[in-house]
């Protein structure tokens, strides 16, 4: 016999009272702080593949207005070399245009990387900036990132020292039959060009002596060749052809000169090694360099090592003309006795006037210690 007494089932055969399962109603869920901040790092999440979508198609659309801008406004790309000298001097030399070249594309990397970096620690900043008091996931580690900072300084520092070595052999490179050779001496406080030899025509022409006519040098006892020396009252002056290759022999028997055109973007220290014989005897040799001047024009010259009293007396100018007046200048330098102290000065009027017989860049100093006054140009130099 069984009966339901309140919702449990009562057996009369039997004494035990078993309880009817309850139906379970849910629970209200009530979100809490947690919950607040995970939905707000997904829409900061979502908010920032947009912008990122949207920064990726500025940046395509910024190249390609750049590449727009260059081509139609027929930019060359020795043009944006030049632009972007970064402060580097232009240059009057195929030798410095090398230099010029490395120094611009040197800089370029370095803001190309630098962009990158600071793009990098700048998103981060914003990125994970601090949003609550809760400390974010802990990484031991992340092989990707830091293999990619270990290899590419590597890469970029491997690129820069392969290109400098390149245009350092390019700057260096002496050639076994250049088109000009000349010998420069530099003493205290002053110096002397000494043309050794020249081509009619660049590369192909025949190589002339540059030599007085019947005078021999009183050390040699062979031809004397073609100079000119500087003096308190006049500046020497070295010609030389445009478009040429120049090698310069630098010969001391003093102090440590140092032979600097700032056009040229290049000097080179004068070592007194001694005589020839004192040369061959100790197994060292003049240094010499070699360029190409690619402007006409007159480029002051100066001392770059500290060598006494007058050093910063020891100006001279390179003068760099036609091939047609680099030869003139050397007949009518031939045609004046080597006793001549005023040969620089006939020649260069005859060839370049009057106004052109002196250098036209710099002018003799006083060398008067007693003097008390700045020294200024003389009338008519």
């Amino acid at each position: 016999m069984q009966g339901s007494t309140g919702g449990c089932v009562e057996m009369g055969a039997h004494s035990a009272t078993v309880a009817a399962p309850r139906v379970a109603h849910p629970i209200p869920y009530a979100p809490g702080p947690s919950d607040s901040l995970r939905d707000d790092l997904i829409v900061s999440e979502r908010r920032f593949l947009v912008r990122r979508k949207r920064w990726a198609r500025g940046g395509s659309a910024a190249l390609i207005l750049a590449a727009l801008t260059l081509a139609l406004s027929g930019c060359s790309v020795s043009g944006a070399q030049k632009d972007l000298r970064f402060g580097w001097p232009t240059g009057v030399t195929k030798e410095a245009t090398r230099m010029r070249v490395l120094w611009t594309w040197s800089g370029v990397a370095a803001l190309f990387l630098g962009v990158i970096v600071w793009g990098l620690i700048f998103w981060c900043c914003i990125r994970y900036r601090k949003r609550s008091d809760e400390l974010p996931r802990q990484t031991k580690y992340n092989f990707l990132v830091e293999m990619v900072c270990v290899i590419v300084p590597f890469i970029v520092i491997i690129g820069l020292f392969w290109r400098t070595v390149v245009v350092e052999d390019d700057v260096d490179h002496l050639s076994k039959d250049p088109d000009v050779l000349v010998t420069v001496d530099a003493f205290k406080w002053n110096w002397q060009f000494e043309y050794d030899h020249y081509k009619t025509t660049p590369k192909t022409g025949t190589d002339v002596a540059a030599v007085y006519p019947g005078v021999k040098d009183p050390t040699t006892g062979g031809p004397l060749n073609l100079s000119t020396v500087g003096s308190d009252d006049e500046v020497p002056v070295l010609v030389i052809p445009v478009g040429e290759t120049v090698q310069v022999i630098e010969h001391s028997e003093d102090v440590i000169h140092s032979f600097w055109v700032p056009e040229f973007l290049f000097k080179r220290d004068v070592i007194p090694y001694g005589t020839d014989a004192q040369q061959k005897a100790s197994g060292l040799a003049d240094n010499r360099f070699e360029f190409t001047a690619t402007t006409t024009g007159s480029f002051v010259g100066r001392c770059a090592e500290l060598c006494g009293t007058y050093h910063s007396q020891m100006n001279f100018e390179v003068r760099v003309v036609s091939a047609d007046k680099y030869l003139a200048y050397m007949k009518a330098l031939a045609a004046i006795s080597p006793d001549n102290p005023a040969r620089q000065s006939i020649a260069l009027g005859q060839v370049f006037g009057a106004k052109n017989a002196y250098a036209t860049t710099t002018y003799p100093f006083n060398t008067d210690r007693s003097s008390r006054k700045a020294s200024t140009q003389a009338a008519g130099s």
